[in-house]
């Protein structure tokens, strides 16, 4: 639940917020990671415009308090001296206007969300760890033990599914029909999606299963001597950031040329599928992105891909 703050002010736009918040709780479903960062956007424009004893009510926010308070992002520093990036700041924007685009649909009188603009950002980097790196990558766990056979398994079903980490941890063994080589996940704003498994990661899920003697339910535990008899299924979970140390660990181990992080490997999933001639559609159905203009970044790459093809195959025939 979206917490209400304990010195909680009556005034109107207060109270409209955390109207919104509510919305983005319960009719949109909106994860608790969501629920947290608009609500630390939102109130940092509320309090910053309280210190500037502008009045608290919608019709307050208008263009030019709007640039103001971008100014202020702008310059705003840490007890670092580091200011907030044009990307954070853009987050702050896109809280903003979200909210107005939610008072505009509640018939509130409010300024025009399209006039806030967003900063530019510098084109987003995709970075994915080649076939070979990923070969390197999948074979460093040791199979001598129990946890290298858990870790083997989750590289496997991480780049067979490009499942997000989350989504990854939150599964349970009576959720993944290893027969059917296919399971359901609910992701990011609760969509659901079905997720295909290689023939190659079903068979390592299978040998790290049958080296299990417990009954807790999740997909992947955490293996300790200590496990206390009164554990729970949650208390075994392996966590995301369990699974963040683990993929850094092989990463280093192999010394591949980029850190392979969940999110590295979700991305190779996607270029994998997109140089093998995969339609965009069909990898953003994959991935489970609400957009498609989200899954159009890795066409980038699979042009950059295409072009070092011709520069090597074809430019060098024209001579």
């Amino acid at each position: 639940m979206v917490q209400n703050l304990s010195d909680k002010p009556k005034n109107q736009l207060f109270e409209t917020l955390e109207d919104f918040l509510e919305y983005l709780e319960v009719e949109k479903g909106s994860s608790a990671l969501t629920l947290r960062n608009y609500r630390h956007y939102l109130m940092r424009f509320y309090y910053w415009l309280q210190r500037q004893n502008i009045p608290l009510n919608l019709k307050s926010i208008n263009p030019t308090l709007v640039h103001q308070y971008r100014l202020f992002l702008a310059r705003v520093t840490d007890n670092r001296g580091r200011t907030l990036s044009r990307k954070t700041q853009g987050y702050h924007c896109i809280a903003i206007r979200s909210f107005l685009k939610w008072c505009l649909k509640n018939d509130l009188d409010v300024m025009a969300p399209e006039k806030i603009e967003l900063p530019k950002i510098a084109e987003r980097q995709v970075k994915f760890l080649t076939g070979k790196d990923v070969d390197r990558l999948l074979n460093a766990p040791s199979l001598s033990t129990i946890v290298g056979k858990r870790d083997k398994a989750i590289l496997e079903v991480l780049f067979s599914t490009g499942l997000r980490v989350s989504e990854l941890v939150s599964l349970n063994r009576d959720t993944v029909n290893l027969k059917r080589r296919e399971f359901g996940v609910v992701g990011k704003g609760g969509r659901a999606r079905v997720v295909f498994l290689s023939s190659r990661a079903v068979s390592w899920l299978e040998e790290y299963l049958s080296a299990r003697e417990d009954k807790f339910k999740p997909l992947f535990i955490r293996h300790s001597k200590n496990v206390k008899p009164t554990a729970s299924d949650e208390d075994m979970r392996l966590s995301v950031r369990s699974v963040q140390r683990i993929l850094k660990k092989y990463s280093r181990k192999v010394k591949l040329p980029i850190e392979a992080t969940p999110h590295v490997l979700r991305h190779s999933f996607a270029t994998d599928l997109l140089m093998a001639g995969a339609d965009i559609r069909s990898v953003q159905e994959m991935l489970g992105h609400k957009n498609i203009q989200t899954t159009q970044i890795y066409t980038h790459v699979t042009h950059r891909h295409l072009k070092e093809i011709y520069d090597t195959f074809h430019s060098k025939s024209q001579g």
